[in-house]
């Protein structure tokens, strides 16, 4: 291990893992803290269908790592794994930038609807 390139005395790839994890977490910690405002004010939903939108965003937080683990161990490789990590996790965040496509039905939307087929 001499020979290698070191990162602050430790091996290259760690530093590939720890800015990786330090900018997932950065987004996870950063998306939780105004995803429900977000769903409520800009796209109009209420706060239980948020409140619901929001348990599904965090159970698969949780959950797809496994499937995830398994494609990048199997198909991707270390490098491309982290690249379209990156990618997925930065088009999250560039869609919260742009205002609510205008065929997005809100739930006061879907409420008159309600009202009109039931009168």
């Amino acid at each position: 291990m001499n020979d290698q390139r070191q990162f602050f005395g430790h091996p290259r790839g760690l530093s590939t893992l720890f800015f990786t994890e330090m900018w997932e977490r950065f987004s996870y910690y950063g998306m939780r803290g105004f995803l429900i405002l977000y769903m409520t004010k800009a796209l109009g939903f209420t706060d239980q269908h948020a409140g619901l939108a929001y348990g599904n965003y965090v159970s698969s937080v949780w959950l797809t790592p496994i499937i995830g683990g398994f494609i990048a161990d199997r198909w991707l490789g270390q490098y491309r794994s982290v690249l379209i990590g990156g990618i997925i996790i930065a088009l999250g965040h560039f869609t919260l930038a742009f205002h609510p496509l205008p065929f997005h039905v809100t739930a006061e939307a879907q409420h008159q609807h309600h009202r009109r087929l039931t009168v």
